[in-house]
């Protein structure tokens, strides 16, 4: 989803976005769909990584980039707000899943959330309207970005934060089952809880970074993630692992939700916003695969599983973005404590 903003980002900027608006939403419900009738496991790579990963990043990027146009002031609650939709989302459909798989099957329980994604898309089908067309073509990539040293020190930051909150997306349900911490039915739900922290997360601090900037937002956050993955070590109760859960998808919201809110302060041609959200979230979705292939290795086999490396793991990449963000912040806007940046 992420890797899909290098193209939807210039597409955007290219005055392309009703067919991304159409595109994404047919990959979205698409993939659902289809994978009702899936049978193994490369046709679930299929619809689900490949037509929903699509979808959705042909969704974002336009959600996101759109709204500076839109708002002069406030840009970060907005962002906010907009972000929060696939917490919402993150909390609505895995639950209507787990409820319906008993009563009416795999299949139709996937068609549900299909027909359920149709009708929400419908909303901004409807709704949604460029404020301001391009006045002529661009290049489907700034090559200017690469030399943009602030930019491309954000995005190195994003990336380490994002491998960070993905060994807690992919690894927290797994941790409470297997290590006998909750019952498969409370692990089940700290997705959901997950999710339900990171709403909150991406609307009350981006309401903050419109008064104190982004930077000054994310770079603690960061630290914080850090701080409560090293804690998931120590985790030995129920009540302690849903405290964590739920204070990590706070935290871990400011960073899912700011990122495009940081690369548009760094950006002086807003014209070209769409393309630098886009290819900065397309790099920094490079750090999705740390947070699979290496929180997994260090994890080890069924048989003998080294949480607390996993979580060692997650911490160090928060702190080391929260470090990342600290030298961008003091780069931008120097050493002053007040400062907005």
């Amino acid at each position: 989803m992420l890797a899909t903003g290098a193209f939807a980002g210039p597409l955007y900027d290219r005055g392309y976005f009703r067919w991304l608006l159409i595109v994404g939403s047919l990959g979205v419900v698409l993939g659902h769909m289809l994978l009702s009738l899936v049978a193994t496991y490369w046709e679930a790579i299929l619809t689900q990584g490949f037509l929903v990963g699509i979808g959705g990043g042909c969704l974002y990027v336009p959600a996101v980039a759109i709204l500076p146009t839109y708002f002069t002031s406030n840009v970060g609650l907005a962002l906010g707000i907009a972000a929060s939709g696939s917490s919402t989302g993150g909390i609505i459909y895995p639950i209507m899943f787990y409820k319906l798989i008993d009563k009416v099957g795999f299949a139709w329980s996937v068609r549900i959330l299909g027909f359920t994604a149709l009708a929400t898309l419908i909303i901004p089908f409807a709704v949604m309207k460029v404020r301001a067309k391009p006045a002529k073509a661009r290049s489907a990539i700034d090559w200017t970005a690469f030399s943009d040293g602030k930019f491309m020190t954000a995005v190195a930051g994003v990336m380490m934060g994002f491998t960070s909150c993905y060994v807690t997306v992919f690894y927290t349900s797994y941790f409470g089952t297997a290590s006998g911490i909750v019952d498969t039915s409370l692990a089940f739900y700290l997705v959901p809880i997950l999710n339900a922290g990171s709403m909150f997360g991406r609307t009350l601090p981006n309401w903050l970074s419109d008064t104190i900037g982004p930077l000054n937002v994310i770079m603690p956050s960061a630290m914080i993630v850090g701080a409560l993955l090293f804690c998931n070590t120590a985790v030995v109760s129920a009540g302690g692992i849903v405290t964590t859960t739920l204070l990590l998808g706070f935290f871990e919201g400011v960073f899912l939700a700011l990122p495009p809110a940081v690369f548009v302060t760094l950006i002086e041609d807003k014209s070209k916003i769409g393309t630098r959200i886009g290819m900065g979230l397309a790099l920094a979705g490079l750090g999705v695969f740390p947070a699979g292939l290496g929180g997994g290795a260090l994890l080890g086999s069924h048989v003998d599983q080294h949480f607390r490396n996993l979580w060692i793991f997650g911490g160090a990449f928060a702190i080391c973005a929260g470090a990342i963000f600290t030298a961008l912040r003091v780069w931008k806007g120097g050493f002053g404590l007040f400062v907005k940046v």
